[in-house]
C-alpha cells in the first residue's frame, strides 16, 4: 500500500516535471555530415574500435522518418551496438523536402540519393562492395537499388520489416482504397505531402493507440527510464517528415494499388526492377506483433530473389522495435551480429 501512495504522488510531481519539460535530447555516438543536398543528409558514424570490418554498412532511413531512430540514446541504440562490434556505419537520412522537390521519385531515391552514397562510400573506403540495409520503407527502396546496381556492389541486403508484397499492408490498402482515394487530386493540390496525412493513417489503423499509450505513460510517470525511453519516441513519431507528392503517388499508385514490384512490373527510368537479380546474402527482420508491415510482406525477400543464402529472423517486438529499445540489445541484435560479421570480412 505504501508503495502504490508512493507511487501515486511520483505521478503527480513527475507529471508536472512531463508538461515544462523541453523535448528529450537523441543520439548516443558521434557521427560527421558528409553531404547535405535538399532533402538528403548522409552521415557516416565514426567507429568505436581500432579495426572495422572491410564491409561497410549503409542504413537507408524511411523518406518518412527521421534516421536517429536508429541512435536513440545508449543502451538502446542499435548504432551503439554495432559499432561497439567493429563495424563501419554510413547512413542516408532525410530532412522535410523543400517546395521545389515535390516532383522526387522513387527514380531520384535509388539512382541519385543512395548511388552517390554509394560512390561516395567506395571513394572514402576503397571497396566497391558494400552492406546495403534499411528499415521499412528505407528496406524498400535498398531492395529496389540491390536490384538495379552494377554487379559486384551488393555484399549483404539487411532489410528490417520491409514491406514488398504490399497485398499484406492491408490497412495502408484499406485506407488507400483506389475506389475512394484520389491520390492524382491530393498530390496535385498539394505537391508535399504533409506528415499529419500518415499520422492519420496510423490513427485509423489503431484508434485507440494514442489514449493507451498515454494512459501507460500516466502509470509509469514514477519511473524516469520508462519516461525518457516514452518520450524519445514520442518525439520520433511526432518528427514524421513530410514526403514529395511524386513519391507518394508511386508508393499508392505502383506498389500499394499495382503490387508492381511483387508482380514483375516494376519499371525505374525505365528499367525493369527484377527481384531475381538481387544475389547477394539476405537478412530478412521481421517482428511477429508489427501491425505496420505483416511477416507475409516481408516474405519475398527468402523465396523470390535470386540469392541462394537468406535468412530470416522473427523478433517477438512490433515495427520499431527490431530497431530501437532496450529489448532488442540481447535478443535481437546479437543475431544480426552473427550473421554479417562473418558476411562483412
Amino acid at each position: 500500500m505504501r508503495r502504490e501512495i508512493d507511487r501515486a504522488l511520483q505521478r503527480n510531481i513527475k507529471g508536472l516535471e512531463f508538461l515544462t519539460a523541453p523535448r528529450q535530447t537523441v543520439g548516443a555516438m558521434e557521427s560527421d555530415l558528409l553531404i547535405r543536398r535538399g532533402t538528403m543528409a548522409f552521415y557516416r558514424y565514426r567507429p568505436v574500435t581500432d579495426e572495422v570490418y572491410r564491409i561497410p554498412l549503409l542504413m537507408v532511413s524511411p523518406p518518412s522518418n527521421r534516421g536517429y531512430i536508429f541512435d536513440l540514446a545508449s543502451g538502446q541504440s542499435f548504432f551503439e551496438f554495432m559499432l561497439q562490434r567493429g563495424y563501419d556505419i554510413y547512413l542516408l537520412d532525410w530532412m522535410p523536402p523543400r517546395a521545389d522537390e515535390a516532383d522526387l521519385g522513387l527514380e531520384d531515391y535509388v539512382f541519385d540519393f543512395i548511388a552517390q552514397c554509394a560512390d561516395y562510400i567506395a571513394k572514402e573506403t576503397g571497396e566497391q562492395e558494400l552492406t546495403i540495409s534499411g528499415y521499412c520503407m528505407g528496406g524498400t527502396l535498398a531492395v529496389l537499388y540491390a536490384a538495379l546496381a552494377d554487379p559486384g556492389r551488393i555484399a549483404n541486403l539487411l532489410c528490417f520489416t520491409t514491406p514488398v508484397d504490399f497485398r499484406h499492408m492491408r490497412l495502408f490498402r484499406a485506407w488507400a482504397d483506389e475506389a475512394h482515394f484520389d491520390v492524382d487530386k491530393l498530390v496535385d493540390s498539394l505537391g508535399i505531402i504533409p506528415p499529419e496525412l500518415m499520422l492519420g493513417a496510423f490513427d485509423l489503423m489503431r484508434p485507440a493507440n494514442r489514449t493507451a499509450g498515454m494512459m501507460h505513460l500516466w502509470a509509469n510517470l514514477w519511473n524516469d527510464d520508462f519516461v525518457k525511453s516514452y518520450r524519445m519516441f514520442d518525439r520520433w513519431a511526432a518528427e514524421t517528415l513530410p514526403m514529395p507528392g511524386r513519391y507518394f503517388r508511386q508508393i499508392v499508385k505502383d506498389l500499394l494499388w499495382d503490387n508492381a514490384l511483387l508482380e514483375g512490373r516494376m519499371r525505374l527510368d525505365g528499367k525493369p526492377v527484377d527481384l531475381g537479380a538481387i544475389t547477394a546474402p539476405i537478412l530478412s527482420v521481421v517482428a511477429e506483433h508489427d501491425h505496420v508491415v505483416a511477416r507475409e510482406g516481408a516474405a519475398p525477400l527468402l523465396t523470390m530473389t535470386g540469392s541462394t543464402d537468406c535468412e530470416e529472423i522473427l523478433s517477438k517486438g512490433g515495427h520499431v522495435s527490431v530497431v530501437a529499445g532496450p529489448g532488442a540489445v540481447g535478443r535481437l541484435w546479437p543475431s544480426i551480429d552473427a550473421w554479417l560479421g562473418k558476411r562483412s570480412t
